[in-house]
C-alpha cells in the first residue's frame, strides 16, 4: 500500500493509509474510541475540542486526541490503559455536571448519555453552573427546538453551517461560563437567516438543537432514540418506555439533487428525516427534505376513486378541493377503472390514437414512468406522451443530444470540488438545488466561480465575478466569450482538431460579436467579458452548470449550444472538474426522460421515426408502435382547443398550474371529452377530471429514480399508503389490462427488469445491485464496477464521435417591455417551495416558513411606483392578472419582477407566455412584459 504507515495499536501491529487519524485507524480495527465533537460523517473536520477521545502514546508526557493525531511509523499507542479511560470518564463526567438530569434530559438515548451510559458516567460531583447563566430555550421556529441548557459547546453545529452548508448563521459569543451559541448576531432562531437546512440538528450529540416534531411541549424527546446508527457507541440504548422509531432508507421527492435520506417512523407516519451519506448529498440534506415530509397524511389525500358527478359539469373556473363531494362520488376501484379505461378505449377506437395523450411524472419512480409511456405507445397507439422535462430543460436536451449526442450531464454536480473555474448561468442552486450549492459554495473557497444571471443569486457572495446581464441576452453575452477565446486563440487547438466539428464555421461566425459590440446588448463592459473569458479558457479545468435560466426561453437551444461550444474549444470536457451540467429540477425528470417519457423519443433516447430502432421495441413489447412524433406539452394543449385531442391520462402532473398561459391550458382540460387524472392530492387539474385515481406517495413506495448525476438510487417504502389509495403502477397497468395489453407485473422490480433489458444505460445495473448497493452510476462497464461520473473522455457517442459546434444568432424574446407593460417578469421556484406546490403547499413547515404568495421587486421600482414592502399589487401581462404582496429583494434588478410559480391563490403561469423555442418545444418563462401597479388601481387598457 502506496504512503502506509505501520505503528502499533494497543499492543499489535496496524497499518495506516495515508491521511488517516488515529481514530480513524483504531476504528477500522474494531475500537471504537469515544467523541462527541467529532462526527464520524463525511465532509466534518475533527476539532479535538471536547477531549473524551484522548489515548496514550508511548514517549510523550501528555495524552493526544485521536481524532486529530495521525500516527507516524513505529509509534507505539494505547487506547485502553486506566490514565486514558480515567481522563476521558472525567470530562464526559464534567460535562454531565452541566446537562439536565437524564430523566428529564431533552433526548436521554444522544449519542452523549450513550458514551455517558458506557463509561459509567451517571452524574457529575461537581459544582453546576447558575441558572442566570444556562440560555432560556428558543422556540421560535416553526421546526426546530434549542435548549442549549444541554449545549456542550462541541461547536460540531457551527461545523455543520459553516463548513459543511456553508451558510455562516451559527457562531459563538460570550466567554467563560457565558460563551453560548448564537445565531447571526444573537437572533431567535425564527428571526435569523437560518435556512432550516437542519444539518446542526442532524450533528448535535445531546439533544441541544433537536427537531419539533421529536419533542413533546417541554422539549423532551418523545421517542426513545432521535439518533439514526452513525456515531453511536457500540452498546444497545438503553431501556426505555417511550416508542421506538423505525427507518427506512430512500431518496428525496424533491430536486433533481437526488440526496439519499431515512425516513424515521412511529405507528405508520413520518415524524422525522435523517440525511444519509449517498454519492449526492454525503449526508446533507436542505428544507425541504428534512421537514417537507408530512404532506403524505395532509388531510386532502385522495384516498378512495372518484367519479364526476351527472349533476357537476366540468368548472369554468377553479373549485376548491375542499367542495370535491360537489363535484364528484366515491366509487369503487373496479367501477372507476372501468370508466377511465372505457372513455379512453372509445376514444381510441372511434378517432384513432393520435386523438389521445398522456402526461406522465418526473415525481414518479422509473419504473411508472416507463410503464406509463408504454401505455400510451402500445395501448393508446400514439407518441403524444410527455412530462415537466418539456417545461423545464427540453432545449438543453435539444442541444446536448445535436452537440454531444447525450442528454445526461458529463460529470456530476460534485465534480466542481476538483475544479479550478465553475461556471454557474441562469441557476439559483441556493434555492432551486440547495444541496448541490454546498458543493459550490466549498470549492469556491478555492476555485474561482463565475455566476452570470440577470438576478443576484445566492451564490452572489460567494462569486468571484457575478455579471447581471440583461434579462434575454444570454446569446449576446456567450457569444462574446466565444469571440474573445477564438479571437484570442485560448481555444485547445489539439482537442479542437480530435474531437470537434464545425470549428471553421462558429470561427467565421462568431467574428461578428466582439465583446465591445455585445456590451451593448447585454449589459456587461467589453473589459469584464474578455476577463471571464480568459479565466474560463485557461483554467486547467472548468465546468458549467446551468438552470432554467438558460433552457426556458424561445432561444433556449441555442444558450444551451453556446456552452456546449464553450467546453468543446476549450477542451474542458471529459476530465475531472470539467464538463456541461444542466441541474435537472425534479427528483427524477433524468429518469423518466431516460425511460422514454418524452413524445419523439423511446426510452434511452431512440427516436421513434427510425424503423430499425422502433422494431426492437415492437417485438419487446408485442406492439405495432407508430412511427409519428408526438406532440409536446404545449403542443397537446394547443390540439385540444383544436378539437384534435379528445382525451388524456395524466399521471402526476398539474398542467392546470404549470402551463404557460394557464387560462388556455385550464379550458382545454374543461374542453377534453374524457379525463384521468392520477394523483395524491385534489390538484388544480385533478378539479377537471372525469375519473380521479388515488396514487401513493414516494414515501409509500418502492422503485428507483435517476437524479442528475445519472445516479440510478432505490427509493424504498417507509409508510403504507392510507386507506385505499393505490401505487401507481398498479394503477397503470390495470387501465392497460382493460384497453387489451396483456400485463401481468408482480411488482416493481418485474417492470424494471424488463426496462433494463431494453435500455443499454442501465447495463449492469441490476435490480438486485441497487437494493444492496443504493446507488450506481450509468454507464456501467460491469456487474461489480463503479459507474463512470466522468464521461465523453474518449469521444462522444455521435455518429462521428464528435462534439458539434452550431453558431447561434441573437434573436429577442418573444415579447419586449413596452410603455403599457414595462417590467420583465421572471419566473421560477423558492427554497421553501417546489413546483406547483401541490406537495411543499402541504407540508406545514414550509408552509409556514412562505405562507403567502409574493412577488419580488427592487427597492427602487418600489419607490418609484411610491409602494411599500408587503403593499398588495397588481400584476397584469396581455394574459392575465393577479394580485399578491411585494417584497423587495436586492437581488432583483431595476425593470424586473420575479414571481414563484406555486401559489394557486396568485398563479404566476395566468401570466407567462406560451411562446415555444422551435427546437426543444419549451415555453418562454423566464421572459414576458408586464405591468405593476398597487392593488385596486383601474385596470388600464391593453
Amino acid at each position: 500500500m502506496a504512503d502506509a504507515i505501520h505503528f502499533e495499536l494497543d499492543g499489535r501491529e496496524v497499518t495506516a493509509r495515508a491521511g488517516e487519524t488515529i481514530w480513524q485507524v483504531a476504528k477500522r480495527e474494531g475500537v471504537v474510541l469515544p467523541h462527541l465533537c467529532y462526527a464520524d460523517e463525511l465532509d466534518y473536520r475533527a476539532d479535538g475540542n471536547c477531549r473524551v477521545c484522548m489515548v496514550e502514546i508511548d514517549g510523550e508526557r501528555v495524552l493526544a486526541a485521536s481524532c486529530l493525531r495521525k500516527p507516524t511509523a513505529g509509534m507505539k499507542i494505547k487506547t485502553q490503559t486506566a490514565r486514558a479511560k480515567k481522563s476521558r470518564a472525567m470530562v464526559l463526567e464534567l460535562l454531565a455536571t452541566d446537562q439536565p438530569p437524564r430523566a428529564k434530559a431533552h433526548d436521554r438515548g444522544s449519542r452523549f448519555w450513550r458514551w455517558a451510559e458506557q463509561m459509567e458516567v451517571q452524574t457529575g460531583r461537581f459544582d453546576a453552573r447558575g441558572m442566570e447563566e444556562i440560555p432560556p430555550a428558543d422556540d421560535s421556529h416553526p421546526a426546530m427546538h434549542i435548549a442549549l441548557d444541554a449545549c456542550i459547546q462541541c461547536n460540531l453545529c457551527i461545523r455543520a453551517c459553516r463548513e459543511v452548508q456553508v451558510n455562516d448563521v451559527i457562531g459563538m459569543a460570550g466567554r467563560g461560563a457565558r460563551a453560548k451559541i448564537v445565531f447571526d448576531m444573537d437572533d431567535a432562531l425564527g428571526g435569523s437567516t437560518c435556512v432550516a437546512c437542519g444539518e446542526c440538528v442532524q450533528a448535535c450529540p445531546t439533544g441541544a438543537l433537536m427537531e419539533k416534531s421529536l419533542v413533546d411541549a417541554n422539549g423532551v424527546a418523545k421517542y426513545a432514540d432521535k439518533s439514526i446508527s452513525a456515531g453511536q457507541p457500540p452498546t444497545p440504548a438503553p431501556a426505555d418506555d417511550r416508542p421506538r422509531l423505525q427507518e427506512t432508507h430512500s431518496v428525496c421527492p424533491y430536486c433533481g439533487v437526488g440526496c439519499q435520506l431515512t425516513y424515521q417512523t412511529a405507528d405508520d407516519k413520518i415524524v422525522a428525516v435523517q440525511g444519509r451519506a449517498g454519492p449526492a448529498n454525503r449526508g446533507r440534506l436542505c428544507v425541504k427534505g428534512r421537514f417537507g415530509f408530512d404532506y403524505a397524511r395532509h388531510p386532502q389525500r385522495l384516498t378512495q376513486p372518484l367519479i364526476r358527478r351527472e349533476d357537476a359539469p366540468k368548472p369554468n373556473g377553479q373549485i376548491s378541493p375542499t367542495d370535491l363531494h360537489k363535484h364528484f362520488r366515491p366509487a369503487t376501484w373496479n367501477e372507476s377503472l372501468d370508466f377511465a379505461a372505457a372513455g379512453l378505449k372509445r376514444i381510441r377506437d372511434s378517432y384513432g390514437g393520435a386523438a389521445l395523450a398522456g402526461f406522465g411524472s418526473a415525481k414518479c419512480s422509473n419504473e411508472e414512468a416507463y410503464l406509463f409511456q408504454k401505455l400510451v405507445r402500445a395501448g393508446f397507439g400514439t407518441n403524444n406522451v410527455d412530462h415537466c422535462t418539456r417545461l423545464c430543460h427540453a432545449s438543453s436536451v435539444a442541444a446536448l443530444l445535436e452537440g454531444v449526442g447525450s442528454a445526461a450531464v458529463s460529470a456530476p454536480f460534485n465534480a466542481a470540488t476538483d475544479a479550478d473555474v465553475i461556471m454557474v448561468i441562469g441557476a439559483n442552486p441556493v434555492d432551486n438545488h440547495p444541496v448541490a450549492a454546498t458543493f459550490f459554495k466549498q470549492a469556491a473557497k478555492s476555485a474561482k466561480l463565475i455566476v452570470l444571471d440577470p438576478r443576484g443569486t445566492g451564490l452572489k457572495r460567494h462569486a468571484d465575478y457575478m455579471l447581471q446581464f440583461t434579462p434575454g441576452a444570454d446569446v449576446a453575452l456567450l457569444n462574446a466569450l466565444l469571440h474573445t477565446i477564438i479571437t484570442e486563440e485560448l481555444y485547445d487547438r489539439e482537442y479542437v482538431a480530435k474531437h470537434t466539428e464545425g470549428f471553421a464555421a462558429l470561427k467565421k461566425h462568431i467574428a461578428a460579436f466582439p465583446p465591445e459590440k455585445m456590451a451593448k446588448i447585454c449589459g456587461i463592459p467589453a473589459a469584464t467579458l474578455r476577463e471571464v473569458a480568459r479565466v474560463y479558457a485557461t483554467a486547467k479545468t472548468a465546468i458549467i452548470f446551468w438552470g432554467m435560466g438558460i433552457s426556458q426561453h424561445i432561444h433556449g437551444t441555442d444558450n444551451a449550444r453556446c456552452l456546449i461550444s464553450l467546453a468543446l474549444i476549450t477542451g474542458q470536457v471529459g476530465r475531472p472538474g470539467t464538463g456541461l451540467h444542466p441541474l435537472r429540477g425534479q427528483n427524477n425528470v433524468q429518469g423518466a426522460s431516460d425511460a422514454g417519457l418524452i413524445p419523439m423519443m423511446l426510452p434511452d433516447y431512440r427516436a421513434v421515426e427510425e424503423a430499425e430502432l422502433r422494431a426492437e421495441f415492437e417485438r419487446a413489447w408485442g406492439a405495432e408502435l407508430d412511427a409519428n412524433r408526438g406532440l409536446t406539452v404545449v403542443e397537446i394543449m394547443q390540439a385540444i382547443h383544436a378539437g384534435q385531442i379528445r382525451g388524456m391520462y395524466i399521471m402526476g402532473e398539474n398542467p392546470a398550474m404549470s402551463d404557460p398561459d394557464v387560462r388556455h391550458a385550464r379550458a382545454a382540460l374543461a374542453n377534453l371529452e374524457h379525463l384521468v387524472v392520477q394523483d395524491i392530492f385534489p390538484t388544480e387539474t385533478a378539479l377537471y377530471a372525469d375519473v380521479i385515481l388515488p396514487a401513493a406517495a414516494w414515501p409509500e413506495k418502492t422503485g428507483t429514480v435517476t437524479n442528475t448525476n445519472r445516479q440510478v438510487q432505490m427509493g424504498r417504502a417507509a409508510v403504507g399508503p392510507p386507506d385505499d389509495a393505490r401505487q401507481d403502477w398498479w394503477i397503470t397497468q390495470e387501465i392497460a389490462k382493460r384497453m387489451g395489453l396483456n400485463w401481468n407485473y408482480p411488482g416493481p422490480a418485474e417492470i424494471y427488469n424488463e426496462m433494463a433489458g431494453v435500455m443499454p444505460s442501465l447495463d449492469n445495473i441490476t435490480w438486485a445491485r441497487l437494493e444492496r448497493e443504493d446507488a450506481v452510476t450509468y454507464p456501467c462497464a460491469t456487474a461489480d464496477a463503479p459507474g463512470r461520473d466522468i464521461v465523453f473522455g474518449d469521444g462522444f457517442p455521435t455518429k462521428t464521435a464528435r462534439g458539434k459546434l452550431v453558431p447561434t444568432e441573437i434573436i429577442a424574446p418573444d415579447e419586449l417591455p413596452d410603455a403599457d407593460y414595462p417590467f420583465v417578469l421572471s419566473t421560477g421556484r423558492q427554497l421553501e417551495h417546489w413546483h406547483t406546490g401541490a406537495m411543499t403547499r402541504r407540508a406545514r413547515v414550509l408552509d409556514e416558513l412562505e405562507p403567502e404568495a409574493v412577488a419580488s421587486l427592487s427597492a427602487r421600482d418600489l419607490a418609484k411606483l411610491n409602494l411599500a414592502p408587503g403593499a398588495r399589487i397588481k400584476v397584469s401581462t396581455r394574459r392575465g392578472v393577479i394580485e399578491l404582496n411585494a417584497r423587495a429583494d436586492a437581488a432583483v434588478p431595476a425593470g424586473m419582477i420575479f414571481i414563484p410559480f406555486c401559489y394557486v391563490e396568485a398563479a404566476a403561469n395566468l401570466l407567462t407566455n406560451a411562446a415555444l423555442d422551435p427546437y426543444g418545444k419549451i415555453p418562454e418563462f423566464k421572459f414576458c412584459a408586464a405591468r405593476v401597479e398597487a392593488a385596486g388601481a383601474a385596470p388600464r387598457p391593453a
